[in-house]
């Protein structure tokens, strides 16, 4: 009997309580507060993936590019440009050893995580390569920042 009467003290008392109004706003900014948090991380964790895979992409047009100095003497200029690794610059008469099915295979340029050319830049002798970034424009900071494959150097 005694176990009767705690049990429907305690549910009357259980039905009789709950949160109020006040307790449940301060619950879901507590809980908004936190995912902003986590969000702000994924988008961080995300553009650093974008990054390492721009300069992945850069190092694999490296590696092309050095084999295409290899069969030619020297790397494209800036004017001949990353197509000269899909298509024989007309402009290098003396390359007779260009790979007739080119440097890329699938005979397509890769295009920068954020669906845009890599832009390069060479005097025949070195070569840089970069990418634009989140902001598609040159220069920019932090995330809008371009990403090299080479740091450029100041002038």
């Amino acid at each position: 009997m005694n176990i009767s009467l705690f049990l429907r003290h305690l549910f009357r008392h259980c039905r009789a309580s709950g949160f109020s109004l006040l307790e449940i706003l301060i619950a879901l900014a507590l809980m908004a507060g936190g995912g902003a948090f986590v969000a702000g991380k994924i988008f961080d964790l995300y553009y650093e993936g974008q990054k390492n895979s721009a300069k992945i992409q850069m190092q694999n047009l490296a590696e092309r590019l050095k084999e295409f100095r290899r069969h030619c003497g020297q790397y494209p200029s800036t004017e001949q440009g990353l197509r000269s690794l899909i298509e024989k610059p007309s402009s290098t008469p003396e390359c007779t050893r260009w790979n007739p099915d080119g440097y890329i295979e699938g005979g397509q340029l890769p295009k920068d995580p954020w669906d845009e050319d890599f832009v390069y830049e060479s005097d025949g002798k070195t070569f840089n390569i970069y990418s634009l970034g989140t902001d598609k424009a040159e220069g920019g900071i932090d995330k809008d920042a371009d990403i090299y494959l080479n740091e450029k150097q100041a002038p």
